[in-house]
């Protein structure tokens, strides 16, 4: 079907509304999902043809999509701010609920923690680092990032970490950052940096219980390796 005929001319099988309410959600594509919440295209191209392109310039992966700002969204013809502000609400929306709490709220392996964190930084074309802040039973007190970089590093204050940590009366933390590259292997300077942070942990009875690299849909734990 030519991609500059509008949604509502086209047959009602074709429509991504009517297709979710006949087929049901899972049978609609990213594409099309995106086409809904969008909902208009620009004179010479419909709302899915927005959307495939789109999508197009993110090689199909949602969690880079959620990385856009306003801005960059609103770059694309078709796109004006408020279509912007809703899809990046939608996305963000999808992200909380994927990094929703474990069902027993307990962080007890490394696989629980890269199941929480994820959503978040796998798929980041740059460096941030995190830190998951727990009670004594290990359960969530907060999950925030700390420092934000470039492709291959960020800069990280050990101390407004540990000044949080004793703000929410956490007693043991998970430290957390992404590897755009791929590469799981820590970095010398992330070795030196977990050193650091669980010497200096120690001093107020903080325990680092692990310090994750994550990469797209896979991890390296400090902890599973032997290395804290």
């Amino acid at each position: 079907m030519p991609q500059n005929f509008p949604i509502k001319s086209w047959a009602v099988e074709d429509r991504p509304r009517e297709k979710l309410i006949h087929l049901g959600k899972q049978s609609l594509t990213n594409a099309e999902l995106l086409a809904i919440l969008i909902r208009t295209g620009h004179q010479s191209e419909s709302a899915l043809g927005l959307s495939k392109r789109i999508l197009s310039s993110v090689d199909g992966k949602l969690s880079r999509l959620a990385q856009y700002s306003v801005e960059e969204l609103c770059t694309f013809k078709g796109m004006g701010k408020a279509k912007a502000i809703g899809l990046l609400a939608a996305l963000e929306l999808g992200i909380r609920q994927k990094s929703q709490p474990l069902s027993t709220g307990i962080f007890n392996s490394s696989v629980a923690a890269f199941s929480y964190i994820s959503p978040r930084l796998s798929s980041l074309p740059h460096e941030e680092f995190w830190v998951i802040y727990l009670n004594q039973a290990h359960r969530l007190l907060a999950c925030e990032q700390l420092s934000r970089g470039g492709i291959s590093q960020t800069t990280v204050d050990v101390r407004i970490a540990l000044k949080r940590a004793l703000t929410l009366q956490a007693v043991a933390m998970i430290l957390v950052h992404n590897h755009p590259s791929g590469n799981l292997q820590p970095s010398l300077a992330d070795k030196n940096l977990t050193t650091k942070f669980v010497k200096a942990s120690l001093n107020i009875d903080i325990s680092v219980i692990d310090h994750l690299i994550v990469a797209e849909n896979t991890y390296f734990s400090f902890a599973d390796q032997g290395l804290l």
